[in-house]
């Protein structure tokens, strides 16, 4: 090869130049066969869909380390499309602010519990009724069987994912708690339905959220709390109580939602609609095993702190059911009163779980 028609010195040199003409035209050529992602075809990879979790839960809980799980599910299955950044402890959006939140999308998806926006869901507020519910996993189960027959306008402006729920509560208390007298006049954290029941019992309810309530039973801003036995463990409450009163015969509940940016979700794919829809059925049931294992994790806490577990005499049980009756005729007329089907809303709820009940005292053939 010649340069302006001399030989040059360096053979090497030619060779040089052809090579680095050649890597310059090739650099020019239009790539085939590899797309954005390398995927053959020359068609780019869809854009990664990420979403933001805002949950209430400590980051340490069992319930945020469901919803982290869930979240992962999502990403595995859909082959890294779907990307969800979790936010624990309520560093997104307080407890109370969550379902506005996602209302708004201050996060695209939430967790936290209904009974935190007090008069919001008037159907949904019949979950939490104590209806007796005999553990956390049916009482998760319930839930969303009800949620999908009944389908409450008060939860169209999201789109529900799913929906769990914890096992009977129990009073927490700094002094002992034996009968309806010894409640009279007690400060009892309370939230939504759980409120009206500890007033009926003859306490003063003061509402707050869960991350708030070591600290008031600490400083001595309520003497009890009405909670599953869970939340001793979950919420380290137990560090600051003295005494447990079983008052499952009353067992309640809190419904918590897990739901989604209304129109995040319509801007899904249809394929990844139906993902969220599958995992989310499956999570159901890892929620509700997820709570009875926490609330056996709190009865081992308590006993190994050796707080006094008192077990109500069948007699002050009655009284204690005698005495929150009218707090489910309540919730009948109140969400008649807003053309509700609040009747037949607690009638389903109270044939699950009389039939759950039912089938958990029949001893195995």
């Amino acid at each position: 090869m010649s340069i302006n028609g001399r030989e040059p010195r360096h053979p090497w040199m030619a060779r040089l130049c052809l090579g680095l003409a050649a890597a310059l035209l090739a650099g020019c050529s239009p790539k085939k066969n590899v797309g954005t992602d390398g995927a053959k075809g020359g068609e780019a990879a869809p854009p990664v869909i990420r979403l933001t979790y805002s949950i209430f839960f400590p980051p340490t809980h069992v319930q945020a380390i469901a919803g982290t799980q869930w979240a992962k599910e999502i990403e595995r299955r859909s082959g890294g499309r779907v990307k969800i950044d979790v936010f624990p402890g309520g560093t997104l959006t307080k407890a109370d602010q969550c379902y506005q939140g996602v209302v708004d999308g201050i996060s695209d998806i939430g967790m936290s519990c209904l009974a935190y926006t007090r008069g919001r869901f008037p159907l949904l507020e019949g979950l939490d009724l104590p209806l007796g519910y005999p553990d956390g996993a049916t009482a998760t189960r319930i839930a969303n069987e009800l949620a999908a027959k009944h389908q409450p306008q008060e939860i169209q402006d999201t789109h529900l994912l799913y929906l769990h729920a914890h096992g009977p509560g129990i009073l927490a208390s700094k002094k002992p708690v034996r009968t309806l007298e010894d409640l009279k006049g007690m400060k009892v954290r309370a939230t939504g339905l759980s409120a009206k029941i500890v007033e009926r019992l003859g306490a003063a309810a003061v509402g707050m959220p869960q991350p708030e309530t070591y600290e008031a039973l600490q400083k001595g801003v309520v003497e009890a709390t009405l909670c599953p036995i869970e939340t001793l463990k979950g919420w380290k409450q137990a560090e600051v109580i003295n005494y447990v009163t079983d008052a499952t015969a009353i067992g309640y509940t809190t419904a918590m939602f897990v739901t989604m940016n209304r129109d995040r979700w319509n801007a899904l794919p249809a394929d990844l609609q139906a993902l969220f829809t599958e995992v989310s059925a499956e999570w159901v049931a890892q929620h509700g095993a997820a709570w009875n294992t926490a609330d056996r994790e709190g009865e081992a806490l308590v006993a190994e702190l050796k707080r006094e577990t008192i077990r109500l005499a069948p007699e002050e049980q009655a009284r204690w059911q005698a005495a929150v009756a009218p707090v489910l005729q309540a919730y009948v007329e109140q969400a008649a009163a807003k053309a509700l089907p609040a009747q037949a809303f607690l009638d389903d709820a109270q044939q699950r779980v009389a039939a759950a009940r039912a089938t958990a005292a029949t001893p195995a053939p």
